[in-house]
């Protein structure tokens, strides 16, 4: 490293705001920007901050960095430098944000590589200085600190020795799917209300033991010849979605918000959770609540066990209840949810700051499942069998520690 010299007296406070887009983003404050030493080469060091499990931080040399050119002196140079041990791919963006939160000046630089030759990456002329100082461009706060964002982005692709992944899972799904010469069962698909439409699905006894039992049990696996089972409660695409997932394949997004409820209506049948779980989630990403749907929706979320579902319309009429409670009929609203609805009203009403002495029952239903699949346990079930799974297994956990 150049001849560098820390501003030792220079505080720098850091404050994480909302992650933009795939970026996750890091606000720092330079406070006294105006008062700190603008020598050439002398700089400032934020704490460090976690980012896709590496380490990194900012250098921020007031009058200029050592090595820039003759007649920069009046230029802020900037740094981001990475301190984990290897290589690392990644975007980022540094913002100079004025004191109405705007962005006032960003550099983006993309598919940067880190820990080869070189640990830190920036632009030696940022801003002229003299631009911060200038207060018709309301650049430093009230207080005369310099805001800095850093918004880093890590490529998703490996750095050095190339190793490929284990290719038998796909050789599994690509091989044997479908695949009627090593199959030993066969489902027949009707796909029409008078029964000539029969679309059949090959398939092996064994991957189906073990990755969807209830579809292994409609046969007589006992017999050495090919068995049969005909499927009338699901159409030929949808049956297919669900035996290729079955094989280890995926369902394109776009398939799965356009037949969510079919493939929610197959997959809770048959047990496949996964598939069940992301066609619920693509259903609530993809579908507007409104009015006319909520009762629907949460008519069908509470018929097939849904909770996301059912968490999204109890929010709706939480945050809607006037309208809801003007222009809804709820003649059929099923008793037992009524808790689920309380829940979500209160929550629209509790303060950030607020906490509860009941942890589980304040959780999302997206955050009680990743807390199960931390655990091991099973994430399909109601929101009150999920935190009683997961109270079961605390409870189990004290008692061996005690």
């Amino acid at each position: 490293m150049p001849n560098y010299v820390k501003i030792a007296d220079a505080r720098v406070c850091m404050d994480r705001p909302p992650p933009r887009d795939s970026c996750t983003s890091f606000q720092f404050n330079l406070e006294n920007f105006r008062d700190l030493r603008t020598t050439k080469g002398h700089y400032v060091e934020t704490p460090e901050f976690l980012c896709n499990g590496h380490k990194w931080n900012l250098m921020i040399f007031p009058g200029g960095e050592a090595e820039t050119t003759e007649g920069d002196d009046d230029y802020v140079s900037i740094y981001l430098y990475h301190h984990t041990v290897g290589i690392i791919e990644a975007s980022y963006e540094l913002s100079i944000i004025d004191k109405f939160g705007k962005t006032k000046k960003a550099f983006r630089s993309k598919n940067c590589v880190f820990g080869l030759s070189l640990h830190q990456w920036g632009w030696p002329n940022f801003i002229r200085r003299f631009d911060t100082l200038d207060e018709s461009q309301n650049i430093l706060d009230s207080d005369g600190a310099l805001k800095i964002v850093v918004s880093i982005e890590v490529e998703d692709k490996p750095m050095g020795v190339y190793v490929p992944k284990n290719p038998f899972l796909n050789m599994i799904r690509d091989k044997l799917f479908l695949d009627a010469d090593t199959a030993d069962v066969c489902f027949e698909v009707i796909d029409s209300a008078d029964a000539k439409t029969l679309v059949s699905f090959h398939a092996h006894s064994q991957i189906l033991q073990v990755c969807a039992p209830m579809l292994a049990n409609l046969f007589d696996l006992d017999r050495r010849d090919l068995q049969l089972a005909t499927i009338t409660d699901a159409k030929s695409d949808i049956f297919y979605y669900l035996l290729y997932y079955v094989y280890g394949g995926s369902v394109p997004e776009e398939d799965l918000a356009t037949h969510a409820k079919d493939i929610i209506d197959a997959a809770d049948k048959y047990s496949i959770v996964n598939l069940k779980l992301e066609a619920e989630a693509a259903y609530v990403k993809s579908t507007e609540i409104t009015m006319q749907s909520a009762m629907d929706d949460l008519l069908y979320a509470d018929a097939k066990n849904c909770p996301l579902l059912k968490e999204a319309v109890m929010n709706f009429l939480a945050e809607n209840s006037a309208e809801a409670h003007e222009k809804m009929s709820f003649t059929d609203f099923p008793g037992h949810v009524v808790k689920d609805l309380l829940l979500a009203v209160s929550n629209t009403k509790k303060e950030a700051s607020e906490t509860t002495s009941d942890e589980l029952a304040s959780l999302s239903v997206s955050d009680l499942r990743r807390k199960l699949a931390a655990k091991g346990l099973d994430v399909d079930g109601s929101r009150e069998a999920m935190i009683e799974s997961l109270r079961n297994a605390n409870s189990y956990l004290n008692f061996g520690f005690h």
